[in-house]
C-alpha cells in the first residue's frame, strides 16, 4: 500500500560495528581518526555525510538484548511476533477490548495535526500499514539507519507539533525525560568534538501506522539513540510498550540546563531491594554478580523466551507489594496519566505472579540490574559500563579490558539502559489488533 521496501537484518547493520571493532581495538588514536573536530548544532548537523553518521559514537554493544540491534540480534517480522514468553508458549486470554473511559481524542487530533503539517514526500516517508514491519525495526544505537521523518530535518513549526504530539501521549514526566535523553544525546556529542549527525537532538524519527482515528487501529513510533517509544491506539486504549529508555551520561549540563536522568528508576530500584529479608533476598538476588549488557529483552528480542527468576509477589509482605508496585508505576507512569492508571490495575491483577530480580551491590553509587517479569509487564534497568563518557571534557572512551565487556571499563549509573514490555502478545498492541480484526472485520 505504501510501497516501503522491507528492511531486512542484513541491510540495517550498519558500518558503525565495524568501526566499533576499530575503535576498540585502536583506543583514542581511531576515535580521532573515525570522528570530526567542529560541532553543529542539533537542527543543522543533517549536513554532515552518511559516513559521520555510520561513524558515531557506538551505544549499546552489538547484542540486542542490551538494547541495540545489530550482529547477534535479529529483526523479528511482525506476522511473526508472539511476544516474550517464559517457555514459548503464549499465556492465552490476557487482553480484551474494552472501553477504558480515558478519551483518546486530543491525542488523535494533535498526530493528525502534525501528520497534517508535513510536505506531501514528508508523510510518504513515514506512514506505513497498521500491520508494518517498521514496528519491529527499532534501535538504540544511534547508527542505526531508521525511516520516517527526522526531528532535525524539519521546521521548527514542524518539530513542535511533534513534541504536542508526544504531549499528548506522555505524562509530564514521561515527556521530560524524553526529551532529557535527546539533549544529553547532544551533550555526548559536544563532548567528543561534534560533527556527528546521529549524536544531536535532531536525530529522532516519527513513524506512524494506519491513520490516527477514534475508531480504527493505529499507532506511531518515536525512535533514535537510547529512546524508542512503539504507542498503539485502538479506540481509547492504548499500548505503550515496547518502551526502551536510556543514557550515557545520565547527568550533564546542555545549553544550561542541568538535567539528571533514571534517579527514580534508581532510588526506587534500591528501596525495593531493601525492603526485603536476608531470606528473602536470598531468593531475589543472583549469585552472578552484575556485568555489562545484562538486558535481555532489548531492540531484536521480541519472541525472547525468559523464564521467571527471583522472589514472588505472593511470598511479599503487603508493603513489599506496594514498594514493588512503585516501582513498576515509575515506568508505566511516562504513558499518560489516565492510560497509565488502567496499565497499573492490569499489573495488579497480577501481583502474587509478579516476580522480582536483582544482580549486583546495593549501594546508593552501585551500579546495578533488576528485573520485574510477570505475564503482563516485563521491567528492566541496567547499568551498563560507560563507552564514551568518562565525566570530563574531552570524553576519552574507555578501551581497558577491565570489567564490563565490548565498551571496556566498569559498570555504572552514568550508562542506563531500561526497557518496559508487555508479555504474551501485548507488544505493539498485536493481541489487540488481532482480536479486533477477528471481532470487527
Amino acid at each position: 500500500m505504501h510501497e516501503h521496501r522491507p528492511r531486512t537484518p542484513e541491510t540495517e547493520r550498519s558500518r558503525r560495528w565495524f568501526m566499533n571493532k576499530a575503535l576498540l581495538a585502536g583506543g583514542v588514536a581511531a576515535l580521532a581518526t573515525m570522528t570530526g573536530c567542529s560541532s553543529d548544532s542539533a537542527d543543522t548537523a543533517s549536513s554532515a555525510s552518511s559516513d559521520s553518521a555510520a561513524a558515531g559514537m557506538p551505544s549499546g554493544g552489538p547484542g540486542g538484548g542490551g538494547g541495540g540491534m545489530g550482529p547477534g540480534a535479529s529483526q523479528v517480522k511482525y506476522a511473526d511476533v508472539k511476544g516474550v514468553t517464559t517457555d514459548g508458549t503464549v499465556v492465552a486470554d490476557l487482553y480484551a477490548i474494552h472501553s477504558t473511559d480515558v478519551s483518546t481524542d486530543t491525542l488523535v487530533k494533535a498526530a493528525q495535526t502534525f501528520l497534517d503539517g508535513l510536505s506531501t514526500k514528508e508523510r510518504k516517508s513515514c506512514v506505513f500499514d497498521i500491520d508494518a514491519d517498521e514496528w519491529t525495526a527499532w534501535s538504540n544505537v544511534d547508527g542505526y539507519d531508521r525511516k520516517g521523518v527526522r526531528m532535525g530535518d524539519l521546521t521548527e513549526k514542524q518539530r513542535n507539533l511533534g513534541y504536542a504530539l508526544l504531549g499528548k501521549a506522555l505524562s509530564a514526566d514521561g515527556l521530560t525525560q524524553t526529551r532529557g535523553i535527546m539533549k544529553l544525546n547532544a551533550f555526548l556529542g559536544d563532548s567528543n568534538g561534534g560533527n556527528q549527525k546521529t549524536l544531536t537532538e535532531g536525530h529522532y524519527f516519527f513513524t506512524f501506522m494506519g491513520t490516527p482515528s477514534t475508531t480504527q487501529p493505529w499507532g506511531f513510533q518515536y525512535e533514535g539513540h537510547h529512546v524508542a517509544i512503539n504507542y498503539f491506539v485502538l479506540g481509547d486504549q492504548v499500548v505503550m510498550t515496547p518502551t526502551f529508555m536510556g543514557s550515557e551520561p545520565t547527568t550533564g549540563t546542555y545549553k544550561g540546563e542541568k538535567i539528571t536522568l533514571f534517579r527514580p528508576e534508581t532510588t526506587v530500584g534500591l528501596a525495593m531491594i531493601r525492603t526485603l529479608t536476608t531470606a528473602q533476598r536470598a531468593k531475589a538476588v543472583s549469585a552472578q554478580s552484575n556485568g555489562n549488557e545484562d538486558m535481555k529483552a532489548g531492540a531484536g528480542q521480541d519472541n525472547l523466551e525468559l523464564a521467571y527468576e527471583g522472589l514472588k509477589g505472593s511470598e511479599l509482605t503487603s508493603a513489599q507489594q506496594e514498594k514493588l508496585l512503585e516501582l513498576v508505576g515509575v515506568y508505566v507512569g511516562y504513558l499518560n496519566e489516565g492510560h497509565a492508571e488502567v496499565k497499573m490495575a492490569e499489573v495488579k491483577k497480577h501481583l502474587d505472579d509478579t516476580y522480582f530480580f536483582w544482580m549486583g551491590e546495593t549501594e546508593d553509587d552501585s551500579a546495578f540490574y533488576y528485573r520485574v517479569h510477570s505475564p503482563v509487564v516485563l521491567v528492566e534497568y541496567d547499568a551498563q559500563a560507560p563507552l564514551f563518557y568518562k565525566g570530563d571534557a574531552s570524553a576519552t572512551p574507555s578501551t581497558g579490558s577491565a570489567a564490563g565487556g565490548p565498551g571496556g571499563g566498569t559498570p555504572s549509573q552514568e550508562h542506563i539502559h531500561t526497557i518496559i514490555r508487555t508479555p504474551n502478545g501485548g507488544d505493539y498492541g498485536i493481541d489487540l489488533l488481532k482480536l479486533h480484526l477477528e471481532n470487527d472485520h
